[in-house]
């Protein structure tokens, strides 16, 4: 048998001779003549000058025809014609006819079914059907004017690749890079380092990604962020359909409202342009800096919907929230921006200074100028702890109703089946009672977190004890938890007992 690799060796051999035997033809001329003096080896063609070779047709004002090795130089109003497919005209053109390789200069111009380029010189080889430049370049299509410094475009697949200084442009969208492959029939563009895609409602940028710009959808990955007017969504890689005024991140989510100083953040996020909308899972985190002390608030998911003025901010399952001056703990809650409330769901528990504050509900009321609290409603089953060293004071009811002075509790209405237990202490600390009473409607007023007065509204039953008398099965009411270990101590503990956060979400 015969090698095979020698087979391959001989074929190659007999198709690179085979191309080579093809001869430029010349089809036409005015004139024909020789000048060995100026142009040894050469036959001059002069006025109406027609050529071919291999399927091409090429035609020019005069030109330098080297038989033996079959070479022309092209000069004046250079046409060159591919078949059906492709079109070149230029002032100067040279042609091996045995590479079958052109090199053009002077106002190039291509033209094939899906797409015009304009270059001062380009390189086109027949045989692979790619066209070259480094001279900066324009394409027009049906999608797009690109324009860069260098490239190269393949016939057959219609891409081409560009780099240096490259913008793809049309009335409504931009990308500017350094590096992309840019199909001509599609309008796709796949890019390479950073980059940057403008349109009329955002700026994206990323290292890399995919961008359709005849749809507006895009596809960025590494270092990715969009710019909306006041929004910055980040992440390891950005869905983003313009048309839809929609975006989707995964990996490292950030989005950024700038005016209204607050940062979500999480591992997957959803974001609704025109209902100024965001959806978060996978470690949700709801962060506002609008004042000093900033608040976090963590949930499985947080969903934030609406206008600024409008916003409802919601967070569902295993909700915690922290601020220096207040933490809690609830399975969902709801926030209304426009009415200052916000709502607890599902076991709650609030801690305010030393008090521990549950109930079947609670809602929260902010000042709408200060974004301070200004009230609390606690909605049945109402109990209030506060740890003391020799024991716990405790205030229970159906409903309660609080005030804040400079996020401090002040004040506390107890309406309905009130009960309290309160290890009163005098000026230096030392406890001197036990007081335990029930009243339908108790109105506490407090100080440093600390109860201060107790006014009982309608006759009271129970009594006062002397410390070393009281009884201990009256030293917890009926419903008595104590939650102390479910308390964030710092903000990083809204994440505790969740797996291992491989970001900082802090910095």
């Amino acid at each position: 048998m015969k090698n095979p690799i020698f087979l391959l060796f001989l074929l190659s051999s007999f198709s690179f001779i085979s191309a080579q035997q093809k001869k430029i033809k010349i089809l036409n001329a005015e004139q024909t003549y020789k000048n060995q003096a100026k142009y040894p080896g050469a036959i001059i063609l002069n006025g109406n000058v027609k050529v071919s070779h291999d399927g091409a047709i090429l035609d020019c004002n005069k030109a330098l025809f080297y038989k033996d090795k079959n070479i022309l130089h092209a000069y004046g109003n250079v046409l060159v014609n591919q078949g059906d497919t492709i079109r070149q005209t230029s002032e100067y053109t040279n042609y091996n006819g045995n590479t079958q390789k052109i090199i053009s200069w002077g106002n190039v111009i291509i033209n094939d079914p899906s797409m015009q380029l304009e270059t001062d010189t380009l390189h086109f080889d027949r045989i692979t059907q790619e066209m070259t430049y480094d001279c900066y370049a324009k394409i027009i299509d049906a999608n797009n004017q690109l324009t860069s410094k260098n490239g190269l475009y393949s016939t057959t697949e219609k891409k081409f690749t560009a780099t240096t200084d490259v913008v793809v442009f049309n009335p409504e969208n931009k990308l500017e890079s350094n590096h992309l492959d840019y199909y001509t029939e599609t309008g796709e563009v796949y890019f390479y380092g950073p980059s940057t895609i403008t349109t009329q409602e955002s700026i994206a940028t990323a290292n890399k990604g995919f961008y359709d710009s005849k749809i507006g959808i895009s596809r960025l990955i590494n270092d990715a962020k969009i710019y909306y007017d006041n929004r910055i969504i980040e992440g390891d890689s950005i869905y983003n359909d313009k048309n839809r005024g929609f975006a989707s991140s995964t990996g490292n989510v950030v989005m950024t409202d700038t005016i209204n100083q607050t940062i979500v953040k999480g591992g997957y996020g959803e974001f609704f342009r025109d209902q100024d909308s965001i959806f978060v899972i996978k470690k949700a985190l709801f962060i506002s800096t609008a004042e000093v002390d900033s608040l976090f608030i963590h949930g499985d998911t947080l969903l934030i919907t609406g206008q600024p003025d409008k916003r409802i901010i919601r967070a569902y399952h295993r909700v915690k929230f922290f601020k220096t001056d207040l933490r809690g703990k609830c399975d969902s809650l709801h926030t209304n921006q426009k009415t200052g409330i916000t709502k607890m769901f599902k076991h709650p528990v609030i801690w305010s200074g030393n008090n521990q504050i549950t109930g079947d509900s609670i809602y929260l009321t902010s000042d709408l100028k200060t974004n301070k609290l200004d009230s609390l409603f606690i909605k049945r089953n109402a109990f209030i702890i506060q740890k003391d060293s020799a024991g716990f004071s405790q205030i229970k009811g159906k409903n309660m109703y609080g005030k804040f002075v400079d996020n401090q509790l002040t004040s506390l209405l107890t309406k309905g089946n009130g009960e309290v237990v309160n290890y009163a202490r005098d000026e230096e600390k030392k406890l001197v009672a036990i007081l335990n009473m029930i009243c339908s409607n108790i109105l506490f007023n407090l100080m440093d977190n600390n109860i201060q007065t107790i006014h009982f509204l309608m006759k009271p039953e129970g009594k006062t004890y002397p410390p070393s008398k009281y009884p201990n099965e009256l030293r917890f009411l009926k419903g008595f938890i104590w939650r102390e270990e479910e308390k964030p101590l710092v903000k990083e503990d809204i994440f505790k007992n969740e797996p291992v956060i491989t970001t900082n979400l802090y910095k």
